[in-house]
Order: C-alpha cells, then structure tokens, then sequence
C-alpha cells in the first residue's frame, strides 16, 4: 500500500520525505524492522520504541510514525530523510491502532465483534460466547487470556487483549477462513493503550469492576474509566450489556450511545437468574422463568452464565436452542476446574487472582461443604504486579479458608519470599500462625493433599490455565491441574 493512502487515518502533524513510498507491512518492534516497512515507535511500558528510530532507518524503514515531543535526537530525521520518510502523531499507540484497521482493510466492520470488559468473568463470558454460537451454526473467533480461536483452529494467547497490529491480524485471518462472528476480551490496558481504537464492535458486555491493576492505574477511579471509555466508544448500533448488580454496572453505560440491556441476579432487570439449587456437581438456575441445569458452580458463574444468555437474546438467537446449549456447556480452562482423588478429595484449579476473584471461590466452595469436612486454600500474588492486594488476599484466605498455605505464584523479576512477607503482613499474629508458608509451589499443592482429610476440597488458587511458573523472565513448565492431578493419582 503507498504510505500517502495509508497516513490518510492519521493526525499528522509534520511529515518529513517523500508520502510516494510503497510499504511493505507495519511493525512496532524494531528487531522485525525490514527494508520497506513501516515502523510505529510507542512509549512501551519497559522500552521506549523512540530510542530504536535511527536503527530502524538503517535496517530499511521505509517510514517512520513517532509520537510528538518523545523524538530526543531530531538530528535522525535530517540524516535519513532521503531514504525514511518521517510522520509526526500526536499519539502513536492511536496511530498504530488506526493504520493496522487501514491495513487490514477495517476487519471489524465486516464481522460482528462483541468485547467483554470487567475484573473478573470475561474469560468465561467470552470462551463460553464462543462456544455457544459456534453451536448455534455460526463460524466464530476468540481473542482470550486462555488462547486465540480462529473457528476450530487454536492459536496460542500472549496477552488478555493483544496489540492492535495482532488484533486486526487475527480478525483478518477469522474473515478468510469464513468467520462472521468474534468475541474478544478487553482489557483496560488496552483500552488505555489504544489497542482497540478504530475496531467497530457491535456490541460490549460489563461483568463487574473490584480491586485490580493499581499498580498500572494508580487510582480505583482511573481503572474505573479505562473500562467505562470502552463503552463510550461503542457507536449507536451497538448494544451494551451492563450487569445492574455490581455499583458501577450503570456508571458504564451512562451517556453511552449504545443501546443499553442490564442483567442482574438480585434485582429486576432487562435479563434475570437465580441460584435455585446447587452442589459439588453444578447449580440448577432459573433464567427469565425457565429452569436450566448447569455444570458450572458458584455465584459468579450464574452471572457469567446470564450475560452469555442475554448476549444471545439481543442477538436474536433462538432462545429454547441458547438455553438448551447453555446447560450443555462445559467449565473453561482453569476457572473452577475440578480434580478428583481418593479419599473423596476434591481440588479445584482456579484463576482467582484478585481480592474478588478469591473470596468468589471461596464462599462458593464454603457452600459445599458439608459438616466435619475442611476448605484448604493453596494462594500465592504476582511479582511485578498491584502490591496493595497482597494483605488482602491472604486476608479473605484466612477468613474464609479452614487451612491456608501461602506460596509462590509467578514471582518473575521480584523476591518470592518479599512477596510473601507482604502478603503475610496483612494477618494477625494469631492468624499467621494457624497458617503454612511454602515457597516452592509444587511442594505447596503437595503439602496441601497430605494434610487434607477424607472428603476435604482443596482451592489451588492464583495460576487457573497457565501451564508455567515465571521466574526472572524464564517461563518453566507449571501446570497446577498437572501436578495435582499426578498427586492425588500417585498419592
């Protein structure tokens, strides 16, 4: 495509040589920079892509996007003006957004996108939306924390929500291969970012907003605003799904130009459920006045369950067959997945990473169990990620969990015991010593099966799907359901 046809979407300010160049791709990371590309420099979290700009001219850029004021040395410019041709944004991770739409030639304007935004359930709500109109006939995609689904083919997940160059990437693949329906996760990091900026959805869906990545916010209200501008962006056609239940469910949809749906568990909405029966096994609920059995457990669930049934109901899906599918889903990866050993033990992987998350499972496995037996919970946080939830953590462990064991999770580039003394700083010395500190994960699960009684459910909690423990940088093997389900087998 010719840079003077691509640059069209931006808000240049000054560009510096010839608009008359052939581009070959866009790329935003300076080690694929080849000749005739064209590279957008972001402001990244760990590097600063502006810092590379004289060595992607040298490898052959054909031209330059840079965000205005982050260029140090101007000198670049003039010294390879004649070969790069140099375009001034006010902000690159939009210019980036923008031209990989152009690009691709605006694949989300030929398909129905619908994203998922909140702290917790989008995985679920987005795997199980998958699911459910792939098998109401229609070719759909999936852009997951779990993994990327282009129809049946998986792709493996780098991040909840990916950079906008991939994003438009997978959409275009989803179209070749006959796709007319995606449903993506969307975090607020992408949404700060600009990731999705330029993709036409046609519809959002809000789960719920609860303590999470203050570490990148700062404030709760910042990480409140990240999830509500996704809504502000959603055009008049669009529907958004907002759940009445949680505080900030209609914060989101206020001034939204969508047409705006609510769902809700405990008061009277556009879309209704409740618990009416539940166990180990799953939960009978009662969704708009129709009794529907389902294998998934727990609260939040039922309202994950909700959203994906009400997504289909705007949608205009047959209603008989959605409820029918709906009680035939299976659990997602991670979330609420059971292992089961002798002894009647019963160990449940989940991803409760935050606060929320945790104190979800928790009182949903506390509901379970029955008299003389005993919850243990295995839970560890995340290096290099929100500190402030550590106490809290190990606190709603404590208060609802009859035993804790305190481990490592992903420690990546910080000291797993410093996290554990933030996290164990957050008991009383009382609670601290009714409980266990294990650092090594795998010697934690394994403590946690020994000392568990006949008929006792064991929480591993924190790492749900990943299939690896992050350690400085190095990504080893760790499979929580793996590991517990070698040891429950071989005792």
């Amino acid at each position: 495509m010719q840079l003077s046809r691509l640059i069209e979407v931006l808000e240049t300010g000054k560009v510096t040589g010839s608009q008359a160049r052939e581009i070959a791709f866009i790329c935003q990371d300076s080690r694929k920079v080849l000749e005739g590309c064209l590279f957008v420099a972001v402001p990244g979290t760990q590097t600063d892509g502006h810092l590379f700009i004289s060595q992607a001219a040298r490898q052959g850029a054909a031209a330059v996007v840079y965000q205005k004021g982050c260029l140090a040395d101007q000198q670049v410019i003039s010294g390879f003006c004649d070969s790069t041709t140099f375009i001034e944004v006010p902000d690159s991770y939009r210019a980036l957004a923008l031209l990989a739409d152009a690009w691709y030639g605006h694949p989300s304007a030929k398909m129905i996108l619908v994203g998922v935004t909140g702290t917790n359930g989008k995985t679920t709500t987005a795997t199980l939306l998958y699911r459910m109109f792939s098998q109401l006939g229609h070719k759909c995609g999936l852009i997951s924390t779990i993994a990327y689904y282009i129809d049946r083919d998986q792709v493996p997940a780098t991040h909840t929500t990916p950079d906008a160059l991939a994003i438009n990437s997978l959409l275009d693949k989803m179209l070749h291969t006959g796709c007319t329906h995606c449903f993506m996760e969307v975090s607020s990091h992408s949404v700060v970012q600009e990731r999705i900026t330029g993709l036409r959805f046609a519809g959002g869906i809000f789960t719920n907003l609860t303590h999470d990545h203050l570490d990148y916010h700062k404030t709760f209200a910042a990480y409140r605003d990240a999830k509500k501008h996704f809504f502000d962006m959603l055009p008049a056609g669009a529907f958004a799904l907002t759940n009445l239940d949680d505080r900030n469910g209609p914060v989101m949809v206020q001034n939204c130009a969508a047409r705006s749906y609510t769902y809700a568990c405990r008061t009277m909405a556009d879309f209704n459920a409740r618990v009416l029966d539940h166990s180990v096994d799953g939960m009978q609920l009662s969704i708009d006045g129709t009794e529907v059995w389902t294998s998934f457990i727990g609260m939040h669930n039922a309202y994950n369950l909700l959203a994906v049934y009400a997504c289909a109901a705007i949608m205009r899906q047959p209603r008989e067959e959605t409820l029918r599918i709906l009680s035939a889903l299976g659990t997602v990866s991670g979330r609420m997945e059971y292992v089961r050993g002798g002894d009647n033990l019963t160990a449940v992987v989940d991803y409760s990473h935050t606060p929320d998350a945790l104190k979800n499972a928790l009182l949903t496995l506390r509901e379970l169990i029955r008299p003389g037996q005993e919850l243990i919970c295995v839970v560890g946080c995340g290096g290099n990620r929100d500190t402030t939830k550590r106490p809290l953590m190990a606190r709603i462990a404590d208060q609802y969990a009859d035993l804790c064991i305190f481990t490592s999770d992903n420690p990546r580039f910080e000291d797993p015991e410093a996290i554990l003394d933030q996290m164990i700083a957050g008991l009383s010395f009382e609670q601290q010593n009714r409980h266990l500190r294990i650092t090594d994960r795998r010697q934690a699960i394994r403590t946690a099966v020994k000392m568990a009684r006949p008929g006792a459910i064991i929480l591993v909690a924190g790492k749900g799907h990943e299939t690896y423990q992050d350690v400085k940088g190095i990504k080893n093997h760790f499979d929580d359901k793996e590991i517990l389900t070698e040891i429950l087998k071989t005792g």
